[in-house]
């Protein structure tokens, strides 16, 4: 226990350093001290609460040992329920020590895309949007839209959102890959279902700090922001195209009625995409197998499945299928969400053995 008595320590500089007016003025490093303090409280807890329960379980012992008779037994249940509490936190702390995602506390930025299946696909990502907004509003997550491109019929060619948290990556990682629906378009006129599929890319932000970039690595191209079908929405070149040249990686907006604003956010996204990559490269080294969230966007590639018709979703990855699609389109992702966490909390612990 030497390591969480070191952490207890850790976090009471933690706490001194939150009341330090030097560090309240220094908005990064309060960020990050903050950050540090939300990461430690709940082990601080949990280990505090054991200590606790062992001496209570060894007063327990010792009890039970001089009693006789009723007493004996009833400090038996005593002792017994102490080792079950202690046996539970044991089980909450190796949870909590295990090596943690370093994106948690993270803001996101969430891509959504038409993928296959033409004007319905649009659709589709229209209704992955606003399940989106519905769950960060139950969840008390803020939403910023950063760009979107309508579609004729009223879906989104492509849709960005920040994603503003101190969960907001935690519960939203496991979002990213391809998305398929079964459903009738409103297209279609024989009544038949189709299937058609969206991407969603979840992107960790990036502090500027993080991903630094040069002027000279940088292609910036002004246009006209357009509308659906291609007609001018402005009389200024306000939309901004960057093209990040070494790798190759293009962001475009045209939201804001300011060239500054949209290449401040082009910017942001930009650099998300990039500490992405970085770190999937850095992952690819440990896994050579490891795929894109996205994939090809291919139908026959999905991470889950929306089926309108039996009003069902499955989680492909988990096994998961509800039979409650209405709800979760109205935002009611926990279960699944939480099913998510649960099988990687679960794959953690098969790699890191007993603690």
């Amino acid at each position: 226990m030497f390591e969480l008595d070191e952490l207890v320590a850790e976090y009471e500089d933690v706490l001194q350093q939150l009341s330090d007016p030097a560090v309240i003025a220094d908005l990064p490093r309060l960020r990050d001290v903050s950050r540090r303090h939300h990461e430690l409280e709940p082990i601080v807890e949990a280990y505090r609460a054991y200590r606790d329960t062992s001496t209570d379980l060894e007063l327990a012992q010792e009890m039970w040992a001089g009693a006789e008779g009723a007493d004996r037994e009833l400090m038996a249940e005593e002792v017994e329920a102490a080792e079950q509490r202690l046996a539970g936190l044991e089980d909450e702390l190796r949870v909590l020590l295990l090596p943690r995602d370093p994106n948690d506390g993270r803001n996101v930025i969430i891509e959504i895309r038409g993928a296959e299946g033409g004007e319905e696909a649009n659709l589709f990502a229209r209704d992955l949007y606003e399940m989106y907004l519905r769950y960060a509003e139950r969840t008390g997550l803020k939403v910023e839209v950063l760009s979107s491109d309508p579609s004729p019929m009223g879906g989104f060619n492509e849709v960005t959102l920040m994603v503003k948290g101190a969960d907001a990556w935690a519960r939203l990682k496991h979002e990213g890959g391809p998305h398929r629906v079964q459903r009738v378009p409103v297209t279609e006129s024989q009544g038949r279902v189709h299937t058609s599929s969206a991407t969603v890319t979840v992107l960790p932000e990036a502090q500027e700090l993080e991903v630094q970039l040069e002027d000279k690595d940088l292609r910036v191209d002004v246009y006209r922001s357009t509308g659906p079908g291609g007609q001018s929405v402005n009389t200024t070149d306000s939309a901004v195209r960057i093209t990040h040249i070494p790798t190759g990686i293009v962001v475009a907006m045209q939201d804001e009625k300011s060239q500054i604003q949209n290449r401040a956010k082009a910017m942001q996204v930009l650099r998300a995409r990039l500490l992405k990559a970085e770190q999937d490269r850095q992952a690819a080294e440990l896994s050579k197998a490891r795929r894109s969230q996205v994939g090809g966007g291919g139908r026959s590639e999905k991470i889950r499945t929306y089926n309108y018709k039996e009003n069902r979703v499955t989680d492909h990855r988990i096994g998961l299928t509800l039979y409650k699609l209405d709800r979760v389109l109205l935002g009611e992702l926990d279960e699944i969400v939480d099913a998510l966490l649960a099988d990687e909390r679960a794959r953690q612990l098969a790699g890191a053995g007993a603690v």
